[in-house]
């Protein structure tokens, strides 16, 4: 797991543009702690921050190959979990490996196969590749997303990093948000491509993008696309435990220490249950998070209705791991330094509030015993967890699921926005335009009845829109700390085939993912088999409030702060002045979305253009 950045120019010789190279990647030292190279051609350049995972000794970056047309060089975040096979295979060809790293898999894969190498792949990568001997450069992302990849034309080439703050780096890369990234930001619809700032772009999961003297090209290499599901529900239920088991045994190799994240859901107590199991006589690590006083004084809201405590509790006695749960303080939790360090790590504009906070306190600690976690993301999205896809209401409404229903961290409405901005930004009419656009191209199976086809439809906007959104959060948080977490869910071969699935198998029994539980009731306690799906936790400590609104009082006292280009002022005072008890879920997420704003304009100093 690795930081990568560079620059193509076609116009002008980079080897004398070495210390903009290393500023660029300098900037994503806290994902590649272990240590870090640049590798100059004329017309590219590219750098590399490593964190050492498989092959510690050999597999150092950038990685080049000279030939007799040549030199090709690569840079590579992530883990390819088949790397073996592909190993063996390209042996087999007549390629000559000097290390046993995944890199270097990746490298000789792309000299024997060029770039249909990704659609061998099973992992979660991000990459790009300078080919000399045709002058151009090929960049490469999973098909889930799992990794991140930005890239910025410019007039004569491209600027690239695993995450924006690389490409900003670069004197050309102008630092600007417009409405449509403050709109990106505050819609929660997730435009594919989309990458808040100005001119950039994300590229695409499953796609590769090539740049050359022509320009830029993409190809996608790989979708979700719906299919015939030929099993029966018994043998669906075999089948998705054979995938799990397989995905997991494969993400638990690592040359440094592993652990689980545990919540005490049936996700994470899936992972965990069989990690213990592939591992055998070496006990399993897990962690899970907790806020002081939260078990004693847990009061159950619209999404919650338990505590995480005593199911991880039973859990834990079920494998027997080694556990620690990471408790965080209140005072911890509000520390303005925790926000500014959660908003650098992120590079937008605004948090999901203290689920944020707690989720890199909690990677921060993880990371002081462990450098590899396995993470239950995608589960719920991939065999239909939450709770609102089972409303009838939100199944029925024409408008993204979480938005319909008002899910978690999202303010639908701009609580505490400046009111002229809401109305340039059209927020409603965005989202509506931007779920047609979602739907369109979802292809109905043969055999699929209206309701059938309208549950496909909601479990792909979750797989093609609400996760990227999920795995884009896990995967900085993480790096920014120098862990790297791994998404067993998100296996490829295990997405296909469950999202082709009937919906009546994926809730066979009446419950939300009932395929899911089938499979791996068998090594899970009743309690934790049979638990009603629970979001991340979020504090309910009211110190936690009164300290938002200390921090909002302080803002407020800076009158010329750009801030208030975004907030509205009066909004805010009257917020800061109410009884901790007196500030709802939305209002406080009204106060956390202020902060934010102010933090991120002070990090990033962007070129606001709202006009």
């Amino acid at each position: 797991m690795c930081g990568i950045t560079g620059w193509v120019s076609f116009d002008r010789d980079l080897t004398r543009e070495r210390e903009t190279l290393e500023a660029m990647t300098g900037t994503m030292a806290c994902r590649g702690p272990d240590a870090h190279d640049t590798w100059f051609e004329r017309h590219a350049a590219l750098g590399h921050r490593r964190l050492a995972v498989i092959d510690l000794p050999g597999g150092a970056q950038p990685m080049s190959v000279r030939t007799p047309n040549g030199e090709v060089a690569l840079v590579y975040s992530g883990e390819a979990y088949n790397f073996v096979e592909l190993r063996d295979e390209l042996i087999a060809a007549g390629e000559r490996f000097t290390t046993v790293s995944d890199t270097e898999v990746v490298l000789r894969g792309y000299l024997r196969w060029g770039a249909a190498l990704a659609d061998r792949l099973n992992g979660m990568y991000a990459f790009a590749i300078w080919d000399e001997r045709h002058r151009k450069l090929v960049m490469v992302r999973d098909r889930l997303g799992i990794k991140p990849l930005y890239y910025y034309r410019t007039a004569d080439g491209v600027l690239f990093g695993s995450e924006p703050k690389a490409i900003l780096a670069n004197p050309l890369a102008e630092r600007a948000v417009d409405l449509d990234g403050l709109r990106e930001s505050l819609a929660f619809t997730f435009t594919p491509g989309h990458a808040i700032w100005a001119s950039m772009r994300q590229v695409e999961p499953g796609t590769v993008v090539t740049v050359d003297v022509d320009g830029v090209r993409e190809r996608t290499y790989w979708r979700l696309e719906t299919r015939t599901h030929e099993d029966d529900l018994e043998t669906t239920v075999g089948r998705v435990r054979e995938l799990l088991d397989d995905t997991v045994r494969r993400q638990l190799v690592a040359d440094v220490p592993r652990c689980l994240l545990l919540s005490g859901g049936l996700d994470s107590g899936t992972l965990t249950a069989l990690a213990a199991a592939h591992l055998g006589d070496e006990r399993v690590r897990t962690f899970a998070v907790d806020f002081m006083g939260q078990a004693e004084n847990f009061k159950p809201d619209d999404i919650r209705d338990t505590a995480d405590t005593p199911f991880v509790r039973d859990m834990v006695d079920h494998v027997g791991s080694e556990h620690a749960d990471i408790v965080l303080d209140p005072k911890t939790l509000a520390d303005p330094e925790v926000r500014k360090a959660v908003l650098t790590a992120r590079d937008v504009p605004m948090t999901l509030g203290d689920m944020d906070l707690s989720l890199y306190l909690l990677f921060k600690e993880i990371r002081k015993r462990s450098t590899v976690a396995l993470s239950g993301e995608s589960a719920d999205e991939l065999f239909g967890g939450y709770r609102h896809i089972h409303t009838p209401e939100v199944q029925q409404a024409r408008a993204f699921p979480w938005i319909a229903f008002n899910v978690g961290p999202l303010d639908k409405d701009g609580h505490g926005l400046d009111r002229s901005l809401l109305d340039r930004l059209a927020l409603e009419e965005f989202r509506r335009d931007e779920y047609e656009s979602a739907v369109a191209d979802i292809k109905r199976g043969d055999a699929e009845d209206d309701h059938e086809h309208r549950m496909r439809i909601m479990i792909n906007l979750h797989l093609t829109r609400f996760l990227r959104f999920l795995l884009d959060r896990k995967d900085r948080l993480s790096m920014a700390v120098g862990l790297e977490v791994r998404v067993p869910f998100c296996d490829h071969r295990l997405v296909e085939y469950v999202y082709n699935a009937p919906w009546s198998f994926k809730h066979y029994d009446g419950r939300e993912k009932s395929l899911l539980r089938g499979a791996v009731k068998d090594v899970l306690p009743e309690s934790v088999a049979w638990r009603v799906k629970s979001p991340y936790p979020s504090t309910q400590d009211p110190y936690y409030v009164r300290q938002l609104q200390v921090q909002a009082k302080e803002l407020l006292s800076d009158r010329g702060h750009g801030v208030f280009e975004l907030v509205d002022r009066d909004w805010l005072r009257a917020t800061s002045d109410l009884e901790p008890a007196a500030v709802d879920r939305v209002t406080r997420l009204g106060l956390e979305r202020a902060l934010d704003f102010g933090v991120w304009l002070d990090l990033y100093h962007p070129n606001l253009t709202l006009a």
